[in-house]
């Protein structure tokens, strides 16, 4: 079995807190996920999400074609690392990795997401499955920038009014 490994970091210029707020909230999943997805939740949704907690969901990830995915969130460290991991699924195996620390003014987010395809897939990987993460995690990026703002790189010059 090859696994393969998805690491990603974002930073916003919020608090921990406030970061937290957002993920902890299960609700919120579908509006990070991109919309030609298909993204539909099939299962009740608690208010905050807590170990042990079973979300079942409808999802077309690849060709339109729609298929049940079922995710377990297995550990939480409220406010700095929850996992979710597929118990049926696309994958043969994923255990994703949510981590936040406190940053000079912010919060950087990091995912780390180990992953495994069936046989079946593992030719299409780095053509389809690979690149269609990728897109995922952008979108989840901008969408993240577009709520919170974007977090100030001390590299860029800064512009004066």
């Amino acid at each position: 079995m090859k696994l393969h490994v998805l690491e990603r970091e974002i930073r916003l210029p919020i608090p921990v807190a406030q970061a937290w707020e957002f993920v902890a909230d299960p609700r919120n999943l579908a509006r990070i996920t991109p919309p030609d997805m298909g993204f539909k939740v099939t299962s009740p949704l608690p208010e905050r999400m807590y170990a042990g907690l079973i979300i079942t969901y409808t999802v077309r990830p690849l060709l339109r074609v729609p298929i049940t995915w079922v995710t377990e969130i297995t550990h939480m460290d409220e406010p700095r690392m929850f996992v979710d991991e597929q118990r049926f699924g696309p994958y043969r195996f994923w255990h994703h990795q949510h981590l936040f620390s406190e940053i000079p003014g912010g919060v950087a987010m990091r995912d780390i997401v180990h992953y495994a395809l069936p046989k079946r897939a593992r030719a299409v990987h780095p053509f389809l499955i690979g690149p269609r993460l990728q897109l995922i995690f952008d979108h989840r990026r901008r969408v993240l920038e577009e709520m919170f703002g974007v977090y100030p790189d001390p590299q860029s010059p800064r512009l004066t009014p």
